[in-house]
């Protein structure tokens, strides 16, 4: 190692290129500021390499499989083959290269010096940054740690075979697995389970009955008689008692939560994913940073860290570990630093499944409504009962609408079906603007269209719906 004897200084440095590091050192450009971006491996992290865009190609081409199916009645005359998987990993690999060089060109545009290397603290204004045999130092003005975090085995894993998986590495298979176990309910299982039954494979999803999946009541419901008829096996489990692996698959021997012994085969076994701070290597200790029990750095409400010029965003601090919040943090801590005083609220946030078809939950789940004590009514309107949906055969799902009684603010709004994630957006418009009934009620919706379906289920709060019969109207005040 060739260590540089001359120490560069920087007014702002960045360490970690995923989203929240990008969207911080393009931001930070914007406002003037001189900006160095550090890292170790490739721009994008693992959100653009590895998770978030590898995976949604499939959800993708899993969606779109299944519409093929249904063109027949249509009178499209369309045979669905099986799926050439090297050709889709070839499209995901350009999709990728495309995204990298696009971030990597707009850096460049904004100036932005983008250095490779693995970087660590020296002191509280100093860090060292290793790539291969060179070593060079550099001193700050500010830092922002945006390292994200890495993949962590569950304990019941003791080691990691060849037929187990992290979720981001399902969608690096070079064949389809005939049978596919995914243990976990939190949004990626979700997806990874959707996704690949419709895309041909044999699923069996583990799902944790005293956790229970992550969206609304009804939500989780309907997503799970949908999974039924999609052939997707569901097993609620207690424990995983042992693995084993074959020269042929894996085999998993659990409990089930009715206190069954049974045993699951398949091609792979996908484990949950399980997320910890990717911190180790970077030498905070040594700082004497503070950290939270979980061992996320603590920030303030401008993300700045315990160490007054060293800010934090993304998976290293306490919250959801999703891109869009490094994202935001990203943008709001360089304003914070040229003296503005950005906010950071992640009370309504928004919680979404790139499943078939698609979930949008925001806002408060009608048990968190009642668990909070609010006088409630919610309405449920039936995608089935849309003029739209009928046209598409996308009639499956349904938009859910809590209300509270006491002022008629919208609490929460929670759906399943096609255009979900389109909608998302605007929920939570409505919900971060504190809208209330008549705010939903008063404008005008193209006709035909999934958003009238929004309308209706705010009518249904008050048995107004139009394309309900009496009967059906599902309203109800608690």
């Amino acid at each position: 190692m060739v260590v540089g004897e001359i120490s560069h200084q920087r007014n702002l440095i960045i360490i970690g290129g995923g989203p929240g590091g990008y969207s911080a050192a393009i931001r930070g450009a914007q406002l003037g500021l001189s900006v160095t971006l550090i890292e170790q491996k490739e721009i994008g992290g693992v959100c653009l390499n590895e998770g978030c865009i590898p995976s949604k190609v499939y959800t993708y081409v899993g969606l779109r499989r299944t519409e093929a199916e249904q063109l027949a009645m249509f009178g499209v005359d369309t045979i669905v083959n099986e799926i050439d998987l090297y050709k889709l990993m070839e499209y995901q690999t350009k999709v990728i290269g495309q995204l990298k060089t696009g971030v990597e060109r707009l850096c460049q545009a904004n100036k932005v010096e983008i250095i490779q290397g693995k970087a660590s603290f020296i002191g509280k204004n100093k860090i060292g940054v290793e790539n291969r045999l060179q070593f060079d130092i550099y001193e700050f003005d500010k830092i922002i740690i945006a390292t994200g975090s890495k993949n962590i085995l569950p304990d019941y894993v003791k080691s990691k075979e060849n037929r187990i998986l992290y979720p981001f590495e399902l969608f690096q298979l070079k064949k389809l697995p005939e049978q596919l176990i995914i243990d976990g309910q939190d949004y990626i299982a979700l997806e990874a389970a959707s996704s690949f039954a419709a895309l041909g494979s044999e699923v069996t999803l583990l799902i944790e009955t005293n956790t229970g999946m992550p969206f609304d009541e009804d939500i989780n419901k309907e997503l799970l008689r949908i999974f039924k008829k999609r052939k997707i096996k569901v097993i609620a489990k207690k424990e995983i008692l042992t693995i084993k692996e074959n020269v042929n698959g894996i085999s998993i021997n659990l409990l089930t939560d009715q206190q069954k012994e049974v045993i699951v085969e398949g091609s792979y076994f996908v484990v949950p994913e399980t997320r910890k701070p990717k911190l180790e290597e970077l030498g905070i200790l040594r700082l004497g940073m503070k950290l939270s029990l979980n061992g996320f750095i603590q920030i303030n409400n401008y993300m700045e860290t315990s160490i007054s010029n060293v800010y934090a965003i993304g998976d290293v601090t306490e919250g959801p570990m999703l891109a869009w919040k490094a994202i935001k943090q990203g943008k709001a801590v360089v304003s914070s630093i040229v003296g503005e005083k950005p906010e950071v609220d992640l009370t309504i946030v928004p919680n979404c499944a790139h499943t078939v078809p698609p979930v949008a939950s925001i806002g408060l789940t009608e048990h968190q409504a009642l668990k909070l004590g609010l006088s409630i009514r919610v309405s449920k309107f039936p995608l089935a009962s849309n003029g739209y949906s009928t046209i598409t055969g996308k009639k499956d799902g349904f938009i859910k609408v809590i209300s509270n009684n006491t002022n008629d603010l919208i609490e929460g709004i929670h759906m399943i079906g096609e255009g979900a994630l389109e909608m998302s957006g605007s929920f939570l418009q409505l919900l971060e603007m504190s809208a209330k009934e008549e705010d939903i009620k008063f404008p005008n919706y193209t006709h035909p269209g999934f958003n009238e379906a929004l309308l209706e289920s705010v009518e249904g709060l008050l048995g107004q719906a139009i394309h309900l019969s009496p009967l059906k109207k599902e309203a109800t005040i608690s």
